[in-house]
């Protein structure tokens, strides 16, 4: 027969009194903040309320009014265009037949490559970094090397448009000439498709054959590399040794050759300053 529970006791039920009293005072706390919170923030005698509404209507009036532009409408209407003749366009060749090759080939690949990604994400991960902090390193020279860039767009322009006049001139004869080379590759391609065939069915024949050997050649060739180990890591120990003793000699050089270059700088531009008194003649002397 199952006991009956034993009533609360006085003190457990004010504590329970008191403790839903406190959380009921944090909750009504709580909602209070809030809404005092957003009253500040809507507030329009405070000022930031208004001024916020009146960003963001302005805000969303300025959107409406650049997307509403020709300009942006075209942009528009050319990128959906785009979208959908790219898609129009690639959509057949997933499902059509010449397709099948690629896509067998492609998933030949992928279950053959699945463990050679998985053995070199490591090193993948370690040239990321160091990709990213030879980026960071170089960061001082982008602008400069932006500045070279478009100094050689700017003096390629001339050239392209130049021969985009004159591909636009000469758009009858290109035709010509690309009726004349499909006239003559068309009889071709029946040709070249069995040369193809036989050449594909030779190559695989080959490479059935070669590769039992080139597997044994592979293996002879791990076990040679795990014998001359020592000698190789020796062979590295002297010469990251030897790059070591010359550290100090090259950064002296590179030092000397600093000097120089500045000291010979320093002297062609005293030469060619307008303040330069006319009949002196300085020479530079590098040394």
């Amino acid at each position: 027969m199952a006991t009956i529970p034993p009533l609360p006791s006085r003190d457990d039920v004010l504590r329970m009194a008191r403790n839903t009293t406190d959380m009921t005072g944090q909750l009504l706390d709580t909602a209070g903040n809030i809404t005092r919170i957003a009253l500040n923030t809507f507030d329009p005698r405070d000022g930031s309320g208004a001024e916020m509404l009146r960003v963001l209507r302005r805000t969303t009036a300025e959107l409406a009014e650049a997307s509403a532009s020709p300009q942006a409408q075209e942009a528009f209407y050319r990128i959906v265009d785009t979208l959908t003749r790219l898609g129009t366009s690639g959509a057949p060749l997933a499902v059509h037949p010449v397709s099948e090759p690629a896509q067998a080939l492609l998933a030949a690949l992928g279950d053959s490559l699945l463990p050679v990604l998985d053995a070199v994400e490591p090193a993948v991960e370690e040239f990321a970094t160091a990709l990213g902090e030879l980026v960071e390193a170089a960061s001082p020279l982008l602008p400069a090397g932006a500045g070279l860039a478009a100094g050689v767009l700017l003096a390629l322009t001339p050239v392209l448009r130049s021969a985009a006049e004159v591909l636009r001139d000469g758009t009858p004869e290109l035709r010509r000439i690309a009726d004349a080379l499909t006239s003559a590759v068309a009889p071709l391609i029946p040709l070249q498709v069995s040369l193809a065939e036989r050449a594909a069915t030779a190559g695989a024949g080959v490479v059935r054959a070669a590769l039992p050997p080139l597997a044994d050649l592979t293996e002879a060739a791990a076990a040679t590399g795990k014998a001359a180990r020592p000698a190789l890591v020796a062979g590295e120990e002297l010469l990251v040794s030897g790059l070591e003793q010359l550290q100090p000699l090259l950064l002296s050089g590179a030092g000397r050759a600093g000097r120089v270059v500045r000291a010979a700088a320093v002297r062609v531009s005293a030469a060619v300053s307008p303040s330069a008194e006319p009949g002196v003649v300085v020479t530079v002397a590098a040394g």
